[in-house]
């Protein structure tokens, strides 16, 4: 985490404070974080599930173990946690302002 000092001067002249600052956001980019290739790789897994166990056991003689109603319902209640995660992640950060990180480019 990057920190600068500023001076401030507060009731006396002759005694400074010194408050470190932020330059830069708590949370990382969602594609830095492990919890996003936990979900990418989840999201394979159950695929991958759904797709061997559909294609080795299921068919009209003894149903669908794991279909792929339920692998894309399990596909969307991990996307709703992610969600979630994210989100927790993010209402905890404060920003502080300066410049606008999603308009870096258009300066």
């Amino acid at each position: 985490m990057a920190v600068h000092s500023e001076s401030a001067t507060r009731g006396r002249p002759d005694v400074r404070f010194s408050r470190p600052s932020r330059l830069s956001t708590e949370t990382k980019h969602a594609l830095k974080t492990t919890e996003f290739w936990a979900y990418l790789a989840s999201v394979a897994g159950v695929l991958i599930a759904s797709w061997i166990v559909t294609s080795g056991n299921g068919g009209a003689d003894n149903g669908d173990a794991f279909g792929a109603s339920r692998a894309w319902l399990y596909v969307a209640i991990l996307s709703v946690g992610y969600m979630i995660s994210r989100g927790l992640a993010k209402s905890g950060t404060k920003y502080a302002g300066g410049e606008d990180p999603l308009n870096r480019g258009n300066r």
